[in-house]
């Protein structure tokens, strides 16, 4: 199992799943089997596709992806979960001497896929539903407080208005799984459960913001509400729900939808610069071929 893993990240729009396939082409010209291992926390649900950007028909014809359009969209799946799927998939092909390229925009499920990270449990049944009461009930403002009775050091490092980290912070207390930070943080460090290269894909923020916008555009106009609305009939869970764009195309605030996908490609590239060891590779302008070329 010496292969090498190879680990594309980037914002979304950035052009990932062309670059892959632009890449695996040119692997197996090396007589090298390459295979893509999706790290998207959303590209995992089956029946929105087109929101999650998740590789088409085509695309997977050209390179074969794992992990993409494989959980029903009831289902919920935890960061812990999708590890162990991850590093399934990824160990069994690097037995069959098959060399993985992991693609993702998910800055935590990347990390989930590449190294072993302590992660938290699931909440047991019940107790996710309470608290998410609770906050309806006495707001974000009231439970940051509660937090901070609890545990001072986990309420420091959460901003009183993050809604989801509250609840989840509130429902490890409850179960003694909230552990104080690391003094160094799994999700910066440099340990790899396997040789990986691990390049970053940037483009010009104009460029990107673009392409962004177009895409949009683009994937509404081929049925993205459509995907929403058989979403909700069909009984989609939270996790799914959180899908970028589900709740803006829910509204018809396609504007909101471009602004908030904008605003999450603006994170994934700070996520970006706290990765050690990563490779950062400028594709403003340059086809899949010519990023490919640069990768030699």
């Amino acid at each position: 199992m010496s292969r090498e893993i190879i680990a594309l990240f980037g914002p979304t729009g950035v052009g990932k799943t062309t670059i892959a396939i632009a890449l695996a082409a040119r692997l197996c010209e090396r007589g090298e089997r390459p295979v893509a291992v999706s790290a998207d926390a959303l590209a995992l649900y089956e029946g929105i596709e087109l929101l999650t950007a998740a590789p088409t028909a085509l695309e997977q014809a050209a390179l074969e992806h794992r992990l993409v359009s494989c959980v029903p969209l009831n289902e919920s799946v935890s960061v812990a979960h999708y590890a162990r799927l991850a590093h399934t998939e990824i160990d069994a092909l690097l037995e069959q001497g098959a060399t993985p390229i992991v693609v993702g925009g998910s800055g935590l499920y990347l990390r989930a896929a590449l190294t072993e990270l302590d992660l938290a449990p699931p909440p047991p049944p019940g107790v996710r539903e309470r608290w998410m009461g609770e906050l309806d009930t006495h707001g974000p403002a009231a439970l940051h407080a509660l937090l901070a009775e609890r545990a001072p050091w986990a309420a420091q490092r959460i901003a009183p208005g993050d809604r989801h980290r509250i609840v989840r912070a509130l429902e490890l207390a409850e179960i003694g799984a909230l552990a104080p930070p690391r003094a160094r943080s799994q999700l910066w460090s440099d340990e790899m459960r396997h040789p990986t290269r691990l390049i970053g894909l940037v483009m010009e923020r104009a460029a990107l913001y673009a392409r962004i916008d177009a895409r949009v555009d683009t994937l509404v106009a081929a049925g993205a509400r459509r995907q929403v609305d058989a979403a909700e009939r069909s009984g989609i869970s939270a996790t799914a729900r959180k899908a970028l764009g589900f709740q803006e195309l829910t509204d018809g605030d396609l504007e909101a939808m471009k602004r908030r996908t904008r605003n999450y490609a603006r994170r994934q590239l700070t996520w970006m610069r706290k990765l050690p060891d990563v490779e950062l590779v400028d594709v403003t302008g340059k086809s899949p071929d010519d990023v490919v070329a640069a990768l030699q």
